[in-house]
């Protein structure tokens, strides 16, 4: 262990547990200790402290036992005549650094509430986006789950210049890494640089300015260990697992650039804790021998042409990154990167042209692997600013393709041309839009580079099932408008296929698993009647993606005789949902919220609850941020019930499910609806009247209330009576 190193992060430690100590107790003198306190929106209170002590701090006078925590893990000083300190008594300073540090922001956000934005996008008062809450951590926190981001890289400072800033930030996108920013260096902080050198920042594209203090380091490593508490099953207190779950899942690192300080060197050994190494661009003392971390502990005086490189190779991150023969940067940190109007050289769909999208087979002799061609205009025959219609025809061939494999494939047009920096894309089928960035046109993107990486990537991830691929990119519009027509007539036979399906007349449900490896009970069973609850998964897409996987997630179930029909039970379903949730349960039923429903894991899309006093049910999706009728807000419900457990009177579901016929039928089904938020009734309009047609109440939609008529069930029970909402007149829900 470097003396230099220890001694700095441990007087480092000093300073940060007495300026957290100095403002608990100016804050007590004035609030007092029942004054509330805690990151906005999230069930973790302040995660550091309650991941690794299990301490939970709700209010002021929480805090004072977690800082005389503080001041017993502080070692003192060292001096000079004393020994070659141990790295125990450092690593014990960092880990006191970050309890205090969490007291500090927490109390930053008493006093200055709008100091960060509480979004994922900067927004023009502040840059700084400050702790993530629940619906950030359960929509970033999965990828670190399932391999699309492996992990962070912590800058701490700034680059020497912003041009260095937005290489070195490139790099890390394309090895698909989140980039965590704190501090300054100079007075200038990297994220500040990024946006003098025109690059977007925040958590859609995966360069997240947390705050301009070395404190906010510990959002960092509260995230880190968020992702464990809620991805890793692991318990509130149980700091070993917590500390060794990031060691071996999450590859994050940190990386200061500029004079590392006392305070920095603090905050760089308590990293050390959770297996992150330091990879510095300054000549700072090194630890080389392994230990904590899987190789290294620090490195420094890197070069920034080849920091991010050291950093991947000191963390032991091995990044697998097929070929894309096209002239911008591609990976999945490009998906949330927005192009604006004036940013943009050239649109297509939305409402300025027509643009559809359409995976279709054909036979082997029809198909010539890896040909794009481009029929009509291209991008240097537009004036910039300008439009074009647009059909991407992914034709593909091979002895294993089948028909249900189309829409599988089809679905991964989005989130591909999404990848390419300096391409943004929206929707799918033939509602898409897509807009090409003057920056991308400068490097020499053109249309037909579209069908370059979909060769690319659809024949890395699903090159299993088809043999051939070619793309035809069609920019006239006559021969846009005939590929739409024959699209539509596709689209309309694929939703025929699974809607005229029912589960009496099918023998064979199917599983997804994919969430157990953070919700260890959860079982998802998939029937023609039932999407998945995370929405991405029907019957059909199962059914496809069992054939294409045999060993995947996707397992077929058959569901035997038949236990109950009317609450949905069903023999060969107990049965799996026994082995699969490893006996904690025996079975649940399919068409009940109130009766044993199905379990829930976070990923789900919305979340329902019985409201007793209206007689009904209500559903909230993630995106809708405000209170609801249950006294919930949606963090709190997921938070709750979304750890594979079956909750009566809850369950999580997705948008689809909700005016599917065996949504909740046991109970009355959608005609027990009664509340959603006015943003998810409006996306379902058509499909709500569409099934309220079928219930004989054609005029459901305008009885439902949503936020506009109130938020408690007191609010809204007088606008269901005179509305005369069905619900009011059935059998009591919880009779």
């Amino acid at each position: 262990m470097s003396k230099i190193i220890a001694s700095a992060a441990i007087r480092g430690a000093h300073k940060i547990v007495g300026q957290a100590n100095q403002k608990w107790r100016e804050a007590m003198d004035k609030w007092g200790a029942n004054q509330p306190i805690g990151f906005p929106d999230t069930a973790y209170y302040l995660p550091v402290i309650y991941g690794i002590m299990g301490h939970k701090v709700e209010k002021l006078g929480d805090a004072g036992p977690v800082l005389e925590r503080c001041r017993t893990l502080l070692p003192p000083p060292v001096r000079e005549e004393h020994a070659l300190p141990y790295l125990a008594p450092a690593l014990d300073a960092g880990m006191a650094t970050f309890f205090a540090e969490e007291i500090i922001e927490a109390i930053r956000y008493l006093e200055q509430p709008d100091f960060y934005t509480g979004q994922e996008d900067v927004t023009e008062s502040t840059i700084w986006l400050g702790a993530a809450d629940d619906i950030i951590l359960r929509k970033r926190g999965v990828e670190f789950v399932d391999g699309t981001a492996p992990g962070f890289a912590a800058i701490v400072g700034a680059a020497p210049s912003p041009e260095i800033a937005r290489k070195v930030a490139q790099e890390l996108q394309e090895k698909n890494l989140y980039v965590f920013m704190v501090g300054r260096y100079n007075g200038r902080g990297f994220a500040e640089q990024l946006l003098e050198a025109g690059v977007q920042i925040g958590w859609p594209t995966r360069l997240v300015s947390f705050g301009p203090d070395i404190t906010s380091a510990v959002f960092a490593l509260g995230f880190a260990t968020r992702v464990a508490l809620s991805f890793g099953a692991v318990e509130p207190g149980d700091f070993r697992k917590i500390l060794i779950y990031n060691k071996d899942r999450v590859f994050s690192f940190v990386m200061p650039m500029g004079y590392v300080t006392d305070e920095w060197y603090a905050n760089a050994v308590g990293a050390v804790n959770w297996g992150f190494p330091t990879i510095a661009d300054t000549p700072i003392p090194e630890i080389l021998p392994t230990g904590i971390c899987t190789y290294e502990h620090v490195v420094s005086n890197i070069p920034h042409d080849n920091i991010v490189a050291k950093a991947s190779e000191v963390r032991g991150l091995k990044t697998s990154i097929a070929e894309v023969p096209i002239p911008v940067a591609f990976g999945p940190a490009f998906e949330g990167e927005r192009i604006r109007k004036g940013e943009f050289y050239l649109e297509m769909g939305g409402n300025r042209s027509a643009m559809v999208e359409l995976v279709t087979s054909r036979r082997m002799d029809e198909v010539e692997d890896g040909k794009v061609e481009v029929i009509g205009p291209d991008i240097d025959d537009v004036e910039p600013g300008g439009t074009l219609p647009l059909a991407i025809v992914v034709e593909v061939a091979g002895r294993e393709l089948q028909e249900d494999y189309e829409p599988i494939l089809e679905r991964q047009i989005h989130h591909l041309v999404n990848y390419a920096q300096g391409v943004w894309h929206s929707g799918q089928r033939d509602i898409a839009w897509m807009r090409i960035s003057n920056t991308a046109k400068e490097k020499g993107f053109k249309i037909g580079h579209i069908g370059s990486l979909l060769h690319a990537k659809l024949h890395q991830s699903f090159g299993r099932i088809f043999d051939k691929l070619q793309v035809k990119l069609y920019t006239d519009e006559d021969q846009v408008r005939q590929v739409l027509g024959r699209s539509k007539a596709i689209y309309a036979a694929r939703d025929a296929r699974i809607e005229g399906m029912t589960d009496e007349t099918t023998d064979t449900y199917y599983s997804c698993l994919l969430c157990q490896s953070f919700a260890p009970n959860h079982v998802c069973v998939i029937t023609p009647e039932k999407t998945g609850l995370c929405g991405s998964y029907n019957w059909m897409d199962c059914k496809a993606s069992f054939e294409i996987n045999p060993t995947g997630p996707n397992q077929p179930i058959e569901k035997r005789e038949t236990i109950d029909p009317k609450l949905g039970i069903w023999r060969g379903v107990n049965d799996f949902i026994y082995k699969a949730s490893r006996g904690s349960l025996d079975h649940y039923c399919m068409y009940s919220i109130v009766n044993d429903p199905w379990t829930t894991c976070g990923c789900c899309e919305c979340v329902a609850a019985v409201l007793p006093l209206c007689n009904g049910v209500m559903t909230v999706n993630r995106d809708f941020t405000g209170m609801t009728p249950c006294g919930m807000k949606f963090t709190t419900l997921a938070g709750t019930i979304g750890g594979g457990i079956s909750t009566p009177g809850f369950i999580g579901h997705g948008k689809y499910n909700i005016c599917q016929r065996k949504f909740i039928s046991a109970d009355g089904g959608l005609l027990r609806m009664v509340w959603m938020p006015k943003m998810l009734k409006e996306e379902l309009r058509e499909r709500i009247r569409t099934r309220a047609d079928e219930l004989g109440v054609p005029d459901l939609f305008d009885k439902i209330a949503d936020e506009t008529v109130g938020c408690t069930e007191e609010e809204i029970l007088p606008f269901l009576q005179e509305k005369g909402h069905p619900a009011l007149e059935m059998e009591p829900i919880l009779g």
